[in-house]
């Protein structure tokens, strides 16, 4: 059975085909200079698009990663970036909207570093 998600698709195989130009706008949204505050219901919707984008990157960082020497530079950094964006997963924000915000966009920049992996090792598209 096929399914699909925002963050990327599922192929007829095992192998997702992540949708980096959704996931990085998802991520824009709370990263660029002139950006405009979210309110606590786009927050919150945010902050689960985000944890949803980084729950599907992270295991084809590291299938992409594994394929790599192990002692291969490229390799460690893609884990090292996996290791954080999984902390980050693990991590609630402070009460209050400014903690909420400062944490979504942790995630967002960890988002667009799995991005920056996948591409960087040679990940499919969707």
């Amino acid at each position: 059975m096929n399914t699909q998600d925002s963050a990327g698709s599922k192929t007829a195989g095992t192998q997702y085909l992540l949708d980096i130009e959704t996931m990085r706008a998802s991520a824009c949204r709370l990263l660029t200079e002139n950006a405009e505050t979210p309110g606590h219901d786009e927050l919150e919707a945010l902050t689960l698009r985000l944890r949803g984008h980084i729950m599907v990157a992270i295991p084809e960082v590291e299938t992409a990663a594994g394929q790599l020497p192990k002692d291969d530079v490229p390799r460690y950094c893609a884990l090292a970036c996996v290791g954080e964006a999984r902390m980050r997963l693990g991590l609630e924000p402070d009460h209050g909207l400014s903690a909420g915000i400062a944490h979504a966009q942790r995630l967002a920049r960890s988002v667009n570093a799995l991005c920056d992996h996948y591409e960087n090792l040679g990940g499919q598209h969707s």
